[in-house]
């Protein structure tokens, strides 16, 4: 039963004990700064990301796969609760403003766990790598833009990323000297213990260090900005006091929500399941997420997801079972009934700098680069559509994010990603390919790699390196039949199919077709090295029976020494097996 109910605690030994104490010291050292500082990203009291990290912490250790995994607030679901609260309700006061995000995360937690029980796992696939990549990219920016206010001691502008930029400037010569001395300071110390200290919770040592500064020098009294009172003592518990209506509107938007938190939460999930050896099971995950945002939910909390820095923080502190969060989430408790007054005096330039310090690392530039390597390199020459999508992907959710704001930019991102996946899908490299080698032992390649090669007289051999469906019939078609046209006295085409999967039954109808055209050409087409799947779908199609299939390239073309193929469409076929074992069809006796 234990395995059912906690996968992460499987197989526990009394020796995790003490290094899961540790751990989870460690991760509250982090867990509780950070949580305010992300409370106030989602535009709610820092409390709030309190409240929200002790049921998310225990509900997910109970039912998630991951040992080392840590459910909390986190930066870009944070901004992404607060971008949806500000479209259902632009002018909401604070009180309906924080129903609504717990809402939210209630609402999260009810899609997760559909996604769960109907095992959607793989919608994660359905964000690809580079359009998240380009998302957080836009999304931290967003944030940092929004924090730079506190670092100067400013008022913050509203509107997209490139609005508040524009605000900022122009209230620089508002900056107040203390809020930039503390919020700079705090900055560069959280920055320099992360370079040089990385075991060191940096993030609770400046803070506290900061609101030591404001007690001894009162800083406060001069001017520095400070969080202010913190409700001490246990949340209100119980569903939100949000209408039916809102709670709609809600639930559409905490699928995009559900997604994001979801593909940031697998993917520090597998990173450390992988290094420890063990499996994770996303269906499991979208549980796991699913049972900490209703926790938060019931507890007047925001909307959680995975995090791939404190888990890391875990992970490094030597934690080996989800012992380590239950710690961690009784010491946010005890945080919640009797330390919330420490943090009152922590300076907001310093929260600011928490904030900006935690997710300028998600800022990775390097990784667009790699893509735009990618887009202008030798790849972009030789497959045009398939380099380019990734980066364009990238490229529209950072942007999309950075105009549009959140929602609405990784809504960008994945329209422009589907779309590039359709185009990659229907115009699918078509290679000529060339022999490379003796005869006997030849290997066919790419003639764009090696263009020095040349192809025997009379022949042209392709390869489709891609299924063979209904979307991109009609270009491969084409395709071939223009090399085909630039072949002097051609006699035999040659499909490799290597490197295609798949057939349906429209490319089955249209490789007849293709026959058909070769034929009036003078020329035959055979196919060689297709997998069972392919030879299925063709003898069922019953559209192809004039196409032979041999087992290999070579073989194919030993057909042409012997004269068979370039002599005409047979008028009566049947089907039956080649000597190799290949399904093939050839003229009637």
């Amino acid at each position: 039963m234990s395995r059912i109910l906690a996968p992460s605690f499987a197989g526990f030994r009394t020796a995790w004990i003490r290094p899961d104490v540790v751990a989870g010291l460690t991760v509250w050292a982090v867990l509780v700064p950070e949580s305010l500082a992300y409370a106030t990203i989602a535009g709610v009291p820092p409390v709030v990301g309190l409240y929200a990290a002790v049921p998310a912490l225990v509900c997910y250790a109970l039912i998630g796969s991951s040992k080392h995994l840590v459910v909390a607030p986190m930066s870009a679901t944070a901004a992404l609760s607060a971008g949806v609260i500000a479209t259902v309700a632009p002018s909401a006061d604070v009180g309906t403003y924080v129903a609504l995000s717990t809402a939210l995360a209630l609402a999260t937690g009810l899609v997760a766990l559909a996604a769960g029980a109907l095992r959607l796992g793989f919608l994660a696939s359905f964000i690809s790598e580079p359009v998240l990549k380009g998302f957080i990219i836009g999304l931290a920016l967003t944030i940092m833009i929004g924090q730079l206010p506190n670092l100067f001691g400013v008022e913050k502008g509203s509107g997209n990323f490139f609005e508040k930029a524009w605000d900022l400037v122009q209230h620089l010569g508002q900056t107040e000297p203390l809020a930039i001395t503390v919020g700079g300071l705090s900055l560069a110390a959280l920055l320099v213990v992360r370079r040089f200290l990385p075991l060191v919770p940096g993030s609770l040592v400046v803070a506290l260090v900061s609101i030591g500064a404001v007690v001894l020098l009162d800083l406060d009294d001069r001017g520095l900005e400070i969080v202010g009172n913190i409700d001490s003592g246990l949340p209100d518990l119980g569903l939100p006091g949000v209408g039916g209506s809102e709670f709609v509107a809600l639930l559409g938007a905490s699928v995009g929500v559900m997604l994001v938190g979801f593909a940031e939460g697998l993917g520090a999930a597998k990173t450390y399941a992988a290094r420890s050896g063990y499996d994770i099971d996303a269906n499991r995950e979208l549980m796991g997420l699913g049972a900490a945002n209703i926790g938060a939910g019931l507890t007047s909390g925001m909307v959680v997801n995975g995090s791939l820095s404190k888990t890391a923080v875990n992970g490094s502190a030597g934690a080996r079972s989800q012992l380590s969060t239950v710690v961690a989430a009784a010491l946010t408790l005890v945080t919640i009934l009797f330390l919330t007054g420490l943090f009152e005096k922590l300076p907001e330039a310093t929260l600011g700098a928490i904030v900006i310090a935690a997710v300028i690392e998600l800022v990775d530039l390097p990784s667009l680069r790699r893509l735009w390597r990618v887009q202008t390199g030798r790849l972009a020459t030789l497959y045009p559509v398939t380099a380019r999508s990734d980066f364009v992907g990238a490229l529209a959710a950072l942007l999309g994010v950075l105009v549009f704001e959140t929602l609405p930019g990784l809504a960008i991102g994945i329209a422009v990603s589907l779309v590039l996946l359709i185009a990659r899908t229907s115009r699918p490299h078509t290679a000529r390919l060339v022999p490379v080698g003796t005869v006997g032992q030849r290997v066919w390649v790419d003639s764009a790699r090696h263009s020095e090669e040349e192809m025997p007289p009379q022949v042209l051999v392709v390869r489709v390196e891609a299924p063979l469906v209904y979307a991109n019939a009609d270009y491969v078609r084409s395709a071939i039949r223009e090399m085909a046209a630039s072949v002097p006295d051609l006699r035999l085409v040659v499909m490799d199919g290597a490197t295609t999967p798949s057939v349906d039954v429209t490319a089955a109808g249209m490789l007849d077709q293709l026959s058909v055209d070769l034929q009036r050409m003078g020329a035959d087409l055979v196919l060689a090295g297709n997998i069972g799947q392919v030879r299925d779908v063709l003898a069922e199609a019953g559209e192809t029976d004039g196409i032979r299939i041999f087992s290999s390239i070579e073989r194919a073309l030993a057909s042409l020494e012997q004269g068979s193929p370039g002599t005409g469409r047979p008028a009566a076929l049947r089907t039956g097996k080649s000597d190799d074992g290949f399904l093939r069809t050839h003229p009637n006796d």
